[in-house]
């Protein structure tokens, strides 16, 4: 796999969020179009501008835009990484099912989750 894609109604502002959460370089830009990337070459984040964009709901609801997927990021320290995530933009949601994941909205929307793990599966 070489990426994962985001639809946005923006490509280039939702790529500099991403960016400034994760501290990946851009590899790719272009109009409607961003690519970053890890610098050790793993897979990364695309983003495509995509002017019907509408945002999921989260939790799902039968009467609103599904979530389809969305991104699991590992931090070391949950509260330090909400507090940057909300820094940059970032929305806490409303529904924390658990006590050890916080679930945000990326400015565009997206739901994903800050996450610490500890132990033997890391």
């Amino acid at each position: 796999m070489a990426a994962i894609t985001l639809d946005a109604p923006n490509a280039h502002e939702l790529a500099r969020f991403y960016q400034s959460l994760l501290g990946w370089p851009i590899q790719k830009e272009e109009p409607g179009w961003v690519e970053i990337a890890p610098p050790d070459g793993s897979a990364g984040l695309s983003f495509q501008t995509e002017p019907l964009f509408t945002p999921p709901q989260w939790p799902s609801s039968l009467s609103e835009q599904q979530m389809m997927m969305h991104l699991d990021i590992k931090v070391d320290d949950l509260s330090s990484a909400v507090g940057h995530a909300l820094a940059l933009g970032a929305t806490l949601a409303d529904f924390q099912p658990q006590a050890e994941v916080r679930i945000l909205c990326d400015p565009a929307g997206h739901p994903f989750c800050l996450f610490v793990r500890s132990g033997p599966s890391d």
